[in-house]
């Protein structure tokens, strides 16, 4: 006899990260994380190298960076809780509102944390057909059961790029019952244009079934501090707090994430980078259509590429591979035939784009 894990455990499969090396352990230029290629503002950094040393405990409560996200986006701080990255705090809500017999929904192609929250609490996950790669309001509604607790929407999502405009996020939450807890995944809304914004945290403020997760490991570039954040009504935000951990955003991560919110211009000038580059690398990838490469529109720091002719997924990630460069598979995900490639530096996806190029010849 030995200590035997419950069976809904024994049916995650693990979360798999990007890769930075090749099979054969070559190190390779990381473009499979959906990374900052212009890395972390100088304000970040600096504050960041300032933080108390690590032998104190931090604020538990992230108290000024509350505020701070609070003053930025108009939010009450008591209304916002923060997370070791937004991965921590998307588990958390399934633990907190879903358990054995219930359902969590989510559209199909989602960020992979999703079914693993789901199973990690006992709850099935359920997953509703995309439109074209595309979540499809219709067909997450008809997905909705008298079982269903939570429903995850990535927007943008991860790993498609595809994104739901605020008609169609605001139809969905319409269509939920009340007691069903509605997940809105900003992980890459800053990437979104000011004015094209989803809607989600008017949302979370109206209304007692929305929550809306951040995250500053994207377009803040602080990946390493592991910091994100989560805003919704007053119960939400304390289920949250009930169960996360204690001391769970470092001493070092708030201070950083704290400069880093100062810093918006660091912010519009990295998105400006990435739509610049996104749609130029877009067009290098269509020019290669008559071969079955399709990029799939994005919104977020990185364009899911499909093989869909004779060259296929596997020839493409070795490719890119010898030319230097790690990025995405996804069989996992159910895209086989899908390469998720991070918006690099202009010379990065120059790179990728010829492997590509040459290997088409």
């Amino acid at each position: 006899m030995k200590p035997q894990m419950k069976e809904w455990i024994a049916g995650i499969h693990a979360y798999v990260p990007g890769r930075s090396a090749a099979a054969d352990g070559t190190p390779l230029v990381k473009l499979s994380a959906n990374e900052n290629p212009l890395g972390t503002s100088p304000q970040a950094l600096a504050a960041r190298a300032e933080a108390a040393g690590p032998a104190a405990y931090p604020d538990p409560d992230s108290t000024a960076l509350r505020a701070a996200l609070g003053a930025l986006h108009g939010i009450d701080p008591a209304r916002i809780v923060c997370g070791t990255g937004s991965d921590e705090l998307l588990n958390l809500t399934a633990q907190a509102f879903a358990g054995l017999g219930d359902e969590v929904l989510f559209p199909r192609y989602s960020f992979a944390v999703y079914d693993i929250a789901a199973r990690r609490c006992g709850a099935t996950p359920v997953e509703a057909e995309d439109s074209d790669f595309t979540a499809d309001v219709d067909t997450l509604l008809a997905a909705v059961s008298e079982r269903t607790r939570v429903v995850y929407l990535a927007n943008p999502n991860n790993p498609t790029g595809s994104f739901l405009p605020r008609a169609e996020v605001e139809r969905l939450h319409a269509g939920l019952p009340a007691n069903v807890l509605l997940v809105i995944d900003q992980a890459y809304a800053e990437y979104v244009g000011p004015g094209d914004e989803d809607g989600g945290l008017a949302l979370a403020a109206a209304h007692d079934n929305v929550l809306v997760t951040r995250t500053f490991s994207k377009i803040y570039g602080l990946a390493g501090e592991r910091i994100g954040w989560a805003t919704g009504a007053p119960g939400l935000i304390d289920a949250l707090n009930r169960i996360r951990g204690p001391f769970n955003v470092t001493e070092s991560g708030q201070k950083a994430a704290l400069a880093a919110l100062a810093d918006q211009d660091f912010v519009t000038a990295s998105r400006e980078h990435n739509r610049a580059v996104r749609r130029a690398f877009v067009a290098a990838i269509e020019a290669l259509g008559n071969h079955g490469l399709r990029p799939l529109p994005s919104e977020g720091n990185f364009v899911l590429v499909l093989f869909t002719g004779e060259v296929s997924a596997e020839a493409a990630l070795t490719a890119i591979a010898q030319a230097g460069y790690a990025v995405r598979h996804l069989p996992g995900q159910g895209l086989p035939q899908g390469l998720r490639i991070t918006i690099g530096t202009a010379e990065q996806m120059d790179a990728v784009a010829a492997a590509l190029r040459e290997l088409c010849r």
